[in-house]
């Protein structure tokens, strides 16, 4: 994983220290997009899995109970953020547009074999890079 996957990763992780009231699951940060699983923890019922498709103390923060696209929205920005600042310092290379795409898949997973089955899909997405609809060179 080159430089910027590596920055990604880190980001994701940051996370659950931004808002209290999420576990990060399975993930994996792909050439060119990224699948997670956020489980928010705490909720009314049962906990809630939200599987999103594409640094410091935050322990009390007001930011907590959060919806997901407010998180993702800020997984977003400091990710572009710090890819911006590294193209400028670090000579990364520069890209056309926006670095992420606009909007982001989710999907809310209801039960064990839901999960087991997103966790495998997510854990053998980097195998089957070859074929993925997503690898420019497939096209």
């Amino acid at each position: 994983m080159n430089d910027a996957g590596k920055m990604v990763g880190r980001w994701w992780n940051e996370l659950k220290n931004k808002y209290a009231n999420i576990e990060i699951d399975e993930y994996v940060v792909m050439p060119n997009h990224c699948h997670g699983i956020i489980n928010i923890v705490g909720s009314v019922g049962a906990d809630l899995c939200v599987c999103p498709d594409n640094m410091g103390e935050y322990a009390d923060s007001p930011l907590q109970g959060r919806p997901i696209y407010e998180m993702i929205q800020w997984f977003k920005t400091m990710t572009t953020n710090e890819y911006i600042r590294n193209v400028k310092q670090n000579r990364w290379g520069p890209f056309d547009g926006k670095l992420w795409q606009r909007n982001y898949y989710e999907h809310i997973i209801r039960n064990e074999n839901d999960l087991d089955r997103i966790c495998e899909y997510i854990f053998n997405n980097p195998a089957n890079w070859a074929n993925d609809d997503e690898n420019p060179q497939r096209r």
